[in-house]
């Protein structure tokens, strides 16, 4: 019945005008009047939940992408019967925000809230004094705040939705209260509606086997959005990490004591790089080759002629890293990167291959200047150093490293977080450490990003 609801919208609203003049022209008066409220006709794909057993429907979105409607629209549809005093699969909801006032003013009242959703035949009345909707059916909705977990010990429900919950201060005890309430009806299920923050709870929510995800960026829901919005905060937000969380609705991922915080990231973005005295291409190659081997880091970086310009010194250009190479095509994109960057000379750490890694270069490019490293120290102890020029503001990111960058941010001082091996970052520090060292001469090239 959905596929067919939402396959007949599309082709409406895809249409020609004659087509949607004809539709229109063919529901009667009742019809008319309902169509506004016929959520799975306008709704986006992400706004509608997910089929199959699930316990907790997760909702990430940029902002404006709709997801408050599609919560207010989800606890409508559990709530109602086919007519309005006809009862619908639940009785008795929890709308749960960051604070009372929060849930009430965005949950209830809001633009895209419960009431404003509602047919007026449908439309709950609000019981302020006991902070609760009522339904003509009898159904009630009653609000909590997050801040607040033992209000939620004693009542109980068979629905809940729980909006920002990236933003609770107190989210597991919150969450434990209203688990403990959700015991009523057949299938008692949670919806939650958040912008994506990379917070110890909303991460293991999203873990869980009985939890389903949808997702969508701002640009999503463009149509219901100011003119110019999108245009504005694209231009200011759009490749940062702020970006992403709220306008891609990505939860970027940052582990504690993060040798490299998302906001050093941030501050590291540059459009285009100056002259440059001198640029290497450092290699972290991989212990094995194959489709099942890590990824070989190819990182290229720069020194600023002449000394520090606008702050920063060291520029890092691109990130020519590849995936499952073997050995002899991991070496040609070295190569390849050091012939069209101009570089000086390329890097390679030789712990795991030793005279091979020179040896695969060679076979491609008999002449390229090169030097083999050694690793005497761990990866973090080896990153630090490079870490604090980030933080010092001395070095610059061109546009093109987001895979590096999420490396980054997942390396803390007790080592990588993330799966697998940092091969990215390991390059990275490569470059940086050999340019630290490096004499500034007179300018060889200059890069536009």
């Amino acid at each position: 019945m959905r596929s067919a609801i939402r396959s007949g919208a599309a082709f409406i609203a895809s249409g020609p005008a004659a087509r949607q003049d004809e539709f229109l022209s063919s529901l009667g008066e009742a019809e008319l009047r309902a169509l506004p409220f016929l959520f799975e006709f306008w709704a986006l794909d992400h706004q509608l939940p997910p089929s199959g057993d699930w316990r907790s429907w997760v909702i990430l979105g940029g902002r404006g992408a709709g997801k408050t409607r599609a919560g207010a629209e989800w606890v409508r549809s559990v709530v109602e019967g086919a007519r309005p005093t006809d009862p619908g699969r639940a009785r008795r909801v929890a709308l749960v925000g960051e604070t009372v006032a929060q849930a009430r003013d965005v949950m209830v009242f809001g633009e895209s809230g419960i009431l404003a959703c509602s047919p007026p035949d449908r439309r709950p009345e609000w019981i302020a004094g006991r902070k609760m909707l009522v339904w003509p059916n009898g159904a009630t909705a009653q609000v909590f705040s997050a801040h607040d977990p033992e209000s939620l010990r004693g009542p109980q429900f068979d629905a809940a939705w729980c909006d920002e919950l990236a933003k609770w201060k107190k989210a597991e005890a919150a969450w434990d209260m209203l688990q403990f309430g959700l015991r009523l009806g057949d299938n008692p299920q949670t919806c939650v509606t958040t912008t994506p923050r990379a917070v110890p709870f909303l991460k293991a929510l999203l873990g869980r086997s009985s939890t389903v995800m949808t997702s969508a960026p701002t640009e999503a829901n463009a149509a219901n959005l100011a003119d110019g919005f999108l245009k504005e905060v694209r231009a200011r937000y759009d490749g940062t990490s702020l970006g992403a969380q709220e306008l891609d609705g990505v939860l970027v991922e940052e582990v504690d004591g993060a040798l490299w915080p998302a906001w050093v990231i941030d501050r590291a973005k540059v459009a285009e790089a100056p002259e440059l005295s001198r640029i290497v291409v450092a290699v972290d190659p991989p212990v094995t080759g194959g489709k099942r081997a890590d990824a070989c880091g190819i990182v290229v970086a720069g020194v600023v002629s002449g000394g520090p310009k606008s702050g920063w010194r060291w520029v890092v250009l691109a990130d020519r890293s590849v995936e499952g190479a073997s050995p002899l095509g991991w070496a040609k994109a070295a190569v390849s990167a050091f012939h069209e960057f101009g570089a000086d000379r390329l890097v390679a750490e030789v712990n795991q291959g030793g005279d091979l890694v020179e040896e695969m270069i060679r076979q491609v490019d008999p002449l390229v200047p090169y030097r083999a490293v050694r690793a005497s120290r761990g990866k973090a102890a080896r990153a630090e150093p490079v870490a604090s020029l980030y933080e010092q503001g001395r070095v610059a990111h061109l546009p093109g490293l987001k895979k590096l960058e999420e490396q980054m941010r997942l390396m803390g001082r007790d080592g990588y977080q993330g799966a697998g091996s940092p091969d990215r970052v390991d390059a990275l520090v490569w470059a940086l450490t050999e340019l630290m060292g490096a004499q500034v001469g007179a300018p060889r090239m200059r890069v536009v990003g």
